[in-house]
C-alpha cells in the first residue's frame, strides 16, 4: 500500500512499536462479512442451512465471515432479505447501542443502510426507527435495504441534523451517529479512499462531527444513549471530538462499553487536556482484530430536560380505504398496527407516536403498503417483503434450487399452480415479491428496479 506520507507519520506517533504490525495487516487482505436478518430467520437457522462456509464474528451475534470469491449477493436468499453484506467492524456500533423493543431510535447518518437494518432487526417491528441521510441520492440505497429487510416501522428522511433537532427535541431513546470522517480505517478495504486524504480533511470532518453531535444532544431524551462511531484512526476526529463535546455538555457522560466487546481502549494522552474517561472509548485496530478500523464512544444523557410536547400524526379518513380493505380481505390474513396515511395515491402505515413531520424532507413515510389506481388497490414490493408466509392467503413457494426462482427475479413470467388473483412468490417460505396468478401462469409483479 502506498500510504500517504503524512498519514504514516501520524500513525507512527500514535502506534509507536505497533506500527509495523499495523503495516503488515495490509498483507492479510480485507475480511468479508454478512449479517443475518433476524426479522426473518435466526442466525442459528441460517448457519444450519449450510449454503456458505461461515465463521462467527465475535462481537456481533448475528454476524459471520465468509471467504473471498463467494458471491452471496447472487443467491436467492439475498433477494429474500435474509442477510446484509457488511464489513465486520461496521457491525459493532449498532451492536453496542443495543436498542430494545419499543425504543425510539435515530440513525442520523444512515445511508446505505447497514446499521439501519441492524437497528431495525433489534427493534423487531416495535417502536419507531428514523433513518436519515443528508444526501437525497444516497437515501435510494438506504430505502431499498430497509424494504428488502422487511422493516415496517421505519421512516426514511433526508434532512440536516440541525433541522431535525427542531422537530425531534428530546424524542429519541437512542441515537446512532456514524459520523462522516476521513476514512483512514478503510484504507485496506477501499484503497481509493487514500486519494482524497489530507490533513485539511481531518479539520473539516471534525467540524462536521461537532455540529452533528450538537444536534444529536438536543434530540435525545433524558437517560438516553448516543453511540458515536467513525471508521478512522485520527484522534482529532475521535477522542478529541468526544472530549470537546463533553466539555461543552456537562449533562453527558461517557459510559464504559461492555466487556464482551474486547477491543482496545481509547487514549486520553492523544488529546490536549484529555479527560481520563476517554479510556472508555474503544478502537478496532485491523492488526488486532479480523476487521477494519473503527472507533466507538457511548454517551449517556444524565440530566433532566424540559418537557417537550409533540403533536402526533393522526389517521385521516379517505373513501379509497375500502379498496385496501377489499384487497386485504381477499389476499391477506394479518392485522396491521399503526396509523394509515394516504399521500397522493400511496398508502403508508406509520408506527404510533410519530410527531407531525411537516416541513421535513421525508423520503418514505413508514411502511409503503401500495397504491390506489382507479377503483382498486395495488400492493407494493415493500408490503410483500414485510409479510410472513402465514400472513398471506395465496402463495407460490418455490424450492431454492427451482430455476423458476431466478426467472422470477429476472422479471419473467413463470408457470405455477395457484388460485387466480394476487399472490406472493416465495423461496423456501421467504417472500420475494408479488405476482398475478391466472390459469397456471404468474404475471410477474416483481419490482422493476430490483430485478437481477
Amino acid at each position: 500500500m502506498d500510504l500517504p506520507e503524512k498519514f504514516v507519520e501520524n500513525m507512527k506517533n500514535i502506534l509507536g512499536t505497533d506500527f509495523e504490525d499495523y503495516e503488515k495487516s495490509f498483507e492479510e487482505g480485507r475480511f468479508y462479512g454478512l449479517r443475518v436478518n433476524t426479522l426473518k430467520i435466526s442466525a442459528e437457522e441460517f448457519k444450519a442451512k449450510g449454503i456458505f462456509d461461515l465463521k462467527n464474528v465475535t462481537w456481533c451475534r448475528d454476524g459471520f465471515y465468509y471467504d473471498e470469491g463467494i458471491r452471496p449477493a447472487k443467491h436467492p436468499y439475498y433477494h429474500a432479505g435474509l442477510y446484509y453484506l457488511q464489513e465486520p467492524s461496521a457491525m459493532s456500533p449498532a451492536e453496542v447501542l443495543k436498542p430494545k423493543k419499543g425504543d425510539k431510535v435515530l440513525d442520523l447518518c444512515a445511508a446505505p443502510g447497514g446499521k439501519t437494518t441492524q437497528l431495525g432487526a433489534s427493534l423487531g417491528g416495535t417502536g419507531v426507527l428514523i433513518a436519515n441521510d443528508i444526501s437525497a441520492g444516497r437515501t435510494k440505497a438506504l430505502l431499498k435495504n430497509v424494504e428488502l429487510f422487511g422493516i415496517t416501522n421505519c421512516i426514511v428522511m433526508s434532512e440536516t441534523p440541525e433541522k431535525l433537532s427542531k422537530s425531534f427535541g428530546g424524542y429519541f431513546d437512542k441515537i446512532l451517529v456514524d459520523a462522516p470522517c476521513s476514512g483512514e480505517g478503510m484504507f485496506r478495504k477501499e484503497p481509493d479512499v487514500m486519494k482524497s486524504w489530507n490533513e485539511d480533511m481531518l479539520e473539516f470532518c471534525q467540524k462536521s462531527q461537532r455540529d452533528i453531535l450538537e444536534s444529536s444532544a438536543k434530540m435525545l431524551k433524558r437517560g438516553g444513549l448516543i453511540l458515536y462511531s467513525t471508521c478512522t484512526f485520527s484522534p482529532q476526529e475521535n477522542e478529541k471530538s468526544i472530549n470537546d463535546f463533553l466539555t461543552e455538555h456537562e449533562e453527558f457522560e461517557l459510559l464504559p462499553i461492555d466487556k464482551e466487546f474486547d477491543f482496545a481502549n481509547g487514549n486520553p494522552d492523544w488529546v490536549d487536556g484529555g479527560r481520563a474517561e476517554l479510556v472508555y472509548t474503544k478502537r478496532l485496530w485491523p492488526h488486532k482484530i479480523k476487521g477494519e478500523g473503527h472507533f466507538l464512544a457511548l454517551l449517556h444523557k444524565k440530566e433532566a430536560d424540559e418537557n417537550t410536547l409533540f403533536v402526533w400524526e393522526e389517521e385521516k379518513t379517505d373513501d379509497r380505504m375500502k379498496y385496501f380493505e377489499e384487497f386485504k380481505a381477499e389476499v391477506l390474513d394479518v392485522q396491521f398496527c399503526g396509523i394509515y396515511q394516504i399521500i397522493n395515491d400511496s398508502l403508508y402505515l406509520l408506527p404510533h407516536e410519530v410527531p407531525v413531520l411537516k416541513g421535513i424532507r421525508v423520503m418514505r413515510s413508514g411502511w409503503l403498503l401500495g397504491e390506489f389506481k382507479k377503483n382498486r388497490f395495488e400492493p407494493s414490493q415493500a408490503l410483500a417483503m414485510g409479510l410472513k408466509k402465514n400472513d398471506i392467503k395465496r402463495v407460490v413457494d418455490f424450492d431454492v434450487d427451482d430455476q423458476r426462482v431466478i426467472r422470477y427475479l429476472k422479471g419473467e413470467t413463470v408457470e405455477a399452480q395457484c388460485e387466480n388473483g394476487w399472490c406472493v412468490v416465495m423461496c423456501d417460505g421467504y417472500p420475494l415479491g408479488w405476482a398475478k396468478a391466472q390459469q397456471g401462469r404468474l404475471k410477474n409483479k416483481y419490482s422493476t428496479g430490483w430485478r437481477m
